[in-house]
């Protein structure tokens, strides 16, 4: 007897919604939005086109939004990193997993970064700008800071900013130079630019101090 074939299982809500939004992000991952048709998420989930207007009656934008959201949480996790030993280490470990992310997500990174994209909102906006400042959190955090002065928010602000400068050129550069010489050199950059504000403000110059003694 041939063997029975295996039962069709109905996906839950929660599992089809899981789909689609895989699907949309693999395609948002290597086309820009306005390349990215509801037809070419149906076909990618191999769903019918109005299965993705059922979970998602906004469309395109909709859709969009939500899996810009589900992006942005993987982005947030990037800098998920343990309190343990040295901190500019554990930021090193970070920046592998975002660019991990970055090379994984190329085109989509580059659109969502440089904006744009007839379905760029403000909702679009604010969820980017989310995890730039989840991401500053996260990194005073690991510096043991918790009332960060106006001169080490402004550096820690603007080497975020250097970072998804470094990312989209690096992805226009063919992804050179490999993605641990980039780590080291952002880290390196970090460590550059906190000196510079330690000149000049207390707080950063006894942070540095601590966390230069702790990566010796």
């Amino acid at each position: 007897m041939s063997p029975a074939a295996p039962a069709y299982r109905r996906l839950s809500v929660e599992e089809r919604r899981s789909q689609l939004l895989e699907a949309a992000l693999s395609l948002f991952a290597h086309r820009v939005p306005e390349d990215v048709s509801l037809d070419d998420v149906a076909e990618a989930a191999g769903v019918s086109r109005p299965l993705v207007y059922r979970y998602f009656p906004g469309g395109k934008q909709q859709l969009y939004e939500a899996a810009l959201r589900t992006a942005a949480d993987e982005l947030r996790h990037c800098f998920d990193e343990p309190h343990e030993g040295p901190p500019f280490p554990r930021l090193a470990r970070a920046l592998d997993r975002y660019l991990t992310f970055v090379a994984r997500h190329d085109a989509g990174f580059s659109a969502l970064l440089q904006g744009g994209s007839v379905v760029e909102t403000s909702r679009t906006t604010a969820i980017v700008d989310g995890v730039r400042r989840a991401a500053a959190e996260h990194i005073y955090s690991h510096l043991d800071v918790a009332e960060p002065g106006p001169r080490l928010r402004m550096t820690v602000r603007m080497w975020i900013t250097a970072v998804e400068a470094a990312s989209l050129i690096w992805l226009d550069e063919d992804k050179q130079p490999p993605a641990e010489e980039l780590r080291d050199w952002l880290v390196d950059q970090f460590v550059a630019v906190l000196s510079v504000t330690a000149a000049r403000d207390a707080q950063t110059a006894e942070l540095v101090r601590g966390a230069l003694a702790a990566d010796t």
